[in-house]
């Protein structure tokens, strides 16, 4: 996949620096090398590699450290920070007014996947309940039109386009005009691939813009693209002065780095990234979250936005939660839920550790594990389903039953009963936090709520709390997960409105997901100062 190789590298390259027995600078200088390796043959422009050294190496500078510094944790975020700063253009992109016309034009070289973007960007805003439409402004391409039909017929979005008429400007403004007419909120106008050496199309291209007076133009770029990225990107600046860039096919198998490049070669904010042919395979982008993802240390807020949008059931299971019980039953629906968000491979980016702990495993392997887990369950009477496995270890003759009914071993049972039982004791933790945290705002009065919470969390770990083992986050991590603890405003969550998402990370990032798969967990995810991640060892 698309930079991931590049993401395993320099996690390598931080981690083995972290675990070495002596961390001196020699080592550092060592570390920063592989580091900047791994982003040249990524295709990043050698400058911006350059770059990232220097502002790597001021930042951690060994001579000035206090001894009791943790030279470890300065390094990781140093890193996080560099990375970040390179995919931050500083600069927020135009954002979709609900209840007016949003014209949004696509530009870009041709393979790049413009008309295929349109479309997964038009249904993304659908979803969200904007008023969506595509008008195939591309009469260059053969089949242009009938493409963009087809994927706007499929994703049930209105389209316009013409078969006679040959004049991209006319059919652009002609669409824009009827769309404007008809209220829609969200306008996509798709154009004809371009190369930075055709004057004529690039002529066209400001022809069109002029026409539809788009409130924001994007340019598509291959992931793929290599070292052309950036000699491209500019050239479309000087002539569209595009405000987005969406970046496709990072599933693929190319470096990568050269879109990266190219965003901070225009200084252009990246929007989205395709991440595979289907119409959900649209991500939004987040520097921060990009960058955890390429280090392997998840998305958990890409992860709920997911869940939020497949509109999961997790009521039951949340009441279950509050009240401290998780039976055999829960985990059957989370494991149905976990199937119906996609394949394994793009959820493994999102979870802290998942994507090491996969290894080598695709998801036709990790979806048969998952389903395996789901016979089980299926293979056992109402009475167990809703037991917390308690009545197998009292009757060990249930599991062997199960398991031939299910066509899988003892073992595999056993291990699913000891996930249930690991989860079951992470709810009961969680309720005893949730009443210690409702006593606490009792008896808390006014005062600043973060000041508040701090103290709070600093009671319940002198009393074996929340920051005790067990894999359970702290009461400050939990607070963040269920939308508490920050900022002003509101008490405790409404636990109702869980979803799955924020349940995998209440249960310590990974939660018993890690034993799914047969491995313990990876290194943990902690916050930095700044509230960046940093792995933690």
């Amino acid at each position: 996949m698309v930079l991931q190789d590049l993401g395993r590298r320099i996690n390598s390259a931080v981690t083995d620096l972290t675990r070495a027995p002596t961390l001196d600078e020699k080592a550092f200088d060592g570390m920063i090398k592989e580091i900047s390796n791994a982003l040249v043959e990524a295709d990043v422009n050698i400058k911006l590699v350059s770059g990232l050294r220097k502002t790597i190496k001021s930042s951690v500078k060994f001579g000035e450290l206090p001894p009791h510094a943790n030279k470890k944790r300065i390094i990781q975020k140093a890193v996080f920070d560099a990375l970040v700063d390179i995919v931050n253009p500083h600069q927020k992109p135009y954002e979709v007014k609900k209840g007016k016309s949003n014209v949004i034009m696509f530009v870009g070289l041709q393979g790049a996947g413009k008309t295929t973007t349109c479309t997964k960007l038009a249904r993304w805003y659908q979803a969200r309940g904007f008023r969506t439409c595509l008008v195939c402004a591309d009469t260059f391409r053969a089949g242009a039109f009938d493409q963009l039909k087809q994927n706007a017929t499929k994703a049930k979005i209105p389209y316009y386009g013409s078969l006679t008429q040959t004049d991209p400007v006319v059919v652009a403004r002609d669409g824009v005009d009827k769309f404007k007419k008809e209220r829609f909120e969200v306008i996509i106008v798709d154009t004809s691939g371009r190369h930075h050496q055709e004057d004529a199309l690039f002529a066209e291209m400001v022809d069109i813009q002029s026409a539809v007076q788009p409130h924001q133009t994007i340019m598509v770029l291959d992931a793929s693209i290599g070292q052309a990225a950036e000699a491209q990107s500019r050239a479309f600046k000087e002539t569209a002065d595009f405000g987005a860039i969406i970046i496709t096919k990072t599933d693929g198998a190319a470096a990568g780095g050269g879109a990266i490049s190219a965003v901070a070669a225009t200084h252009t904010p990246i929007v989205f990234i395709g991440n595979g042919e289907h119409l959900l395979d649209l991500e939004k982008f987040n520097p921060q979250s990009f960058v955890s993802k390429l280090l392997g240390m998840g998305d958990m807020q890409g992860l709920v936005e997911h869940v939020q949008s497949l509109k999961l059931d997790q009521k039951e299971t949340m009441k279950n939660i509050q009240e401290g019980k998780f039976s055999v039953r829960d985990l059957r629906d989370q494991l149905q839920n976990i199937m119906k968000m996609g394949p394994l491979s793009k959820m493994a980016g999102m979870i802290p550790g998942l994507s090491s702990m996969m290894g080598q495993m695709d998801d036709e392997e990790g979806s048969l594990k998952l389903k395996r887990m789901i016979y089980i369950c299926d293979s056992m009477t109402v009475k167990e389903l809703d037991s917390d496995g308690k009545v197998f270890v009292d009757q060990p003759t249930r599991m062997t039953r199960v398991a031939r009914g299910s066509g899988t071993s003892v073992r595999e049972v056993e291990e699913l009963l000891s996930q249930c039982r690991l989860m079951g004791g992470m709810a009961k933790k969680m309720k005893g936090n949730m009443s210690q945290a409702q006593k606490a705002k009792a008896m808390m009065g006014g005062g600043n709520q973060q000041q508040q919470m701090a103290a709070m969390q600093k009671r319940m770990q002198a009393m074996g709390g929340a920051g005790g083992g067990g894999g359970m986050p702290d009461m400050g991590s939990l607070m963040k997960m269920m939308g508490g603890g920050g900022g002003g405003g509101g008490g405790m969550p409404d636990l109702g409105n869980m979803d799955l998402g924020k349940m995998m990370q209440s249960m310590g990032g990974m939660g018993g997901l890690a034993n799914m798969f047969g491995g313990g967990g990876p290194a943990g995810v902690v916050e930095g100062d700044n509230g960046s991640p940093s792995v933690q060892a």
